[in-house]
């Protein structure tokens, strides 16, 4: 049996381009097993409307016409390469820079389009070439269309997005590499002892740089620096410093780092010094409820939009002549584009939410270390430095953490602010003067109306044989499962193009479980 291709399941890996969020190793035989592996993937990300199919076409459009040992798989990809360039090249000629990632998604979308008549089972021949690349050309530049402006809102997502931890893990990454050279002086330095000064102020840069508070050109930052550095580490230490070994130096580095850090804080704290640090807990506590707020209003606006496109398609399906001027396609289109916006949203909105726990967790800690080593300190001639050394590390590390979440907030702000040029395609397809009018007499339901209009509501199994079905009742953990399709319902979505949440309570075929691999 031929092995199409290996999908690893949640890192993100690359399948000839594209990225999939996938953790272990699936050996795919066939088309089918494709199909399941991918709609997992999409229901465990985000909802994805049109991404499942075109990756399939991704696939198939490289395995599909190759032999078992994959031999014309590089002509494949050198003519699929050839129709992408071709394409941003005519783009280009128009007047409009469109980058290969969208090109790439936008060839996939065509060729599976039905109305188009590709087989991608079959060669493509220079006409069908030739098609595509117009098809393609036309549909990128038409900035009415609804889907290209979705296609480009998962590009962005997807090009852009990244949970806490890679954040936090590539901002980490960043700083160790800034730090790399000053840390290499230090710890590959063999210094004479009239040499010694200079690699301690050296030690002096390396503490404030790791810290991020101040600027090394302002000479009272730097003053400061030193003074907390000389009262732990004393410049006569150098010699016993030298001697260490290479990893002992870092890790020495480090202590220092967070220890003059905690002492700064400190001192600030009792106004005695600090005035170039920022008050990050002050500015957190007002940033993020800001941020929260402005997604939470867009997301309430992709509520309203997606009920009231969801609410118009049902009165047109109901009566198709009074709304003959309204492309029900388009509108398909746009509920779409708002569900996609919607399901991004929401993620961020969960980030944001995080972060507000976060900083409020921190808040009570960061002002219980410091009540704790004023209490310390207070009115003592001689300190124990196993007594408040760990207070200062411990004042470090919190800070560090209100650093990073100024970083979230800075990434959850400029993807919120850029997601939302893709969803201004509504204003336009339907001003809100024209959905209004055009909403007169139709009863626009919410998606939790709808939920609680069939609440009691349950699957007759007598009317499906052959079907196992879940129920919450009888099914352990029942609100956990993994559900196909981001938890709309899958009748609705093929049958009637509708974006309907679909009622669990009533009870799902499991078949539509997304099993854990």
């Amino acid at each position: 049996m031929c092995i199409y291709a290996y999908l690893h399941i949640p890192i993100d890996v690359p399948i000839h381009g594209l990225y999939a969020r996938i953790d272990v190793y699936v050996p795919i035989y066939s088309y089918v097993s494709v199909y399941v592996c991918l709609v997992y993937m999409q229901a465990r990300m985000y909802v994805c409307f049109a991404r499942v199919h075109t990756y399939i076409f991704y696939i198939k459009m490289y395995f599909s016409t190759c032999t078992p040992l994959c031999m014309s798989c590089v002509q494949a990809e050198s003519v699929l390469k050839k129709i992408v360039r071709k394409i941003g090249q005519e783009c280009a000629a128009r007047g409009q820079t469109i980058s290969e990632t969208l090109v790439v998604f936008m060839v996939k979308a065509v060729v599976l389009d039905p109305r188009n008549d590709f087989n991608v089972d079959q060669t493509l021949t220079k006409k069908d070439v030739q098609n595509l690349i117009q098809l393609c050309v036309t549909r990128l530049l038409d900035t009415t269309n609804p889907s290209l402006s979705t296609i480009k809102m998962q590009v962005y997502f997807d090009m852009n997005y990244a949970n806490r931890a890679e954040l936090l893990s590539e901002q980490q990454r960043v700083l160790e590499g800034r730090l790399a050279p000053v840390v290499r002086d230090i710890t590959d330095s063999r210094p004479r002892v009239q040499e010694i000064e200079s690699v301690y102020q050296t030690i002096v840069s390396y503490v404030l740089l790791s810290s991020g508070l101040g600027s090394p050109t302002d000479i009272e930052v730097v003053r400061e620096v030193t003074a907390g550095l000389q009262s732990v580490f004393p410049q006569r230490e150098m010699i016993t410093f030298i001697s260490l070994s290479k990893k002992k130096k870092e890790q020495q580095l480090k202590n220092l780092a967070k220890l003059v850090t905690g002492i700064r804080l400190y001192n600030k704290e009792c106004g005695k010094g600090g005035s170039s640090i920022d008050d990050l807990p002050a500015i957190l506590n007002e940033s993020i409820p800001s941020a929260t707020q402005t997604v939470d209003e867009r997301l309430n606006t992709c509520h309203r939009l997606a009920h009231q496109y969801t609410a118009l398609l049902e009165s047109m399906q109901e009566d198709q002549h009074r709304y003959a001027q309204l492309s029900s396609f388009k509108l398909k289109e746009a509920l779409f584009n708002v569900r996609q916006y919607e399901a991004f949203l929401c993620i961020l909105l969960s980030d944001a939410i995080t972060s507000a726990q976060e900083v409020e967790k921190m808040n009570v800690q960061f002002a219980g270390t410091m009540e704790q080593l004023k209490n310390t300190v207070q009115n003592k001639v001689s300190i124990d430095t196993k007594e408040v050394f760990p207070l200062f590390v411990a004042l470090s590390n919190l800070w560090s953490g209100f650093q990073n979440e100024i970083l979230l907030l800075s990434f959850l702000t400029n993807m919120t602010n850029n997601l939302q040029q893709f969803s201004e395609i509504q204003s336009q397809l339907i001003p809100e003067e024209v959905l209004t009018s055009l909403l007169e007499g139709v009863t626009v339901k919410s998606d939790e109306e709808r939920i609680r209009e069939t609440t009691g509501t349950r699957v007759n199994v007598s009317d499906f044989k052959n079907q196992e079905w879940l129920f919450p009742e009888t099914t352990d953990n029942f609100d956990q499962l993994l559900i196909q399709y981001h938890g709309f319902c899958a009748h609705a979505i093929g049958v009637k193009g509708l974006t309907l949440p679909a009622i669990s309570g009533m009870g799902f075929p499991q078949e539509i479980l997304l099993l854990e691999f």
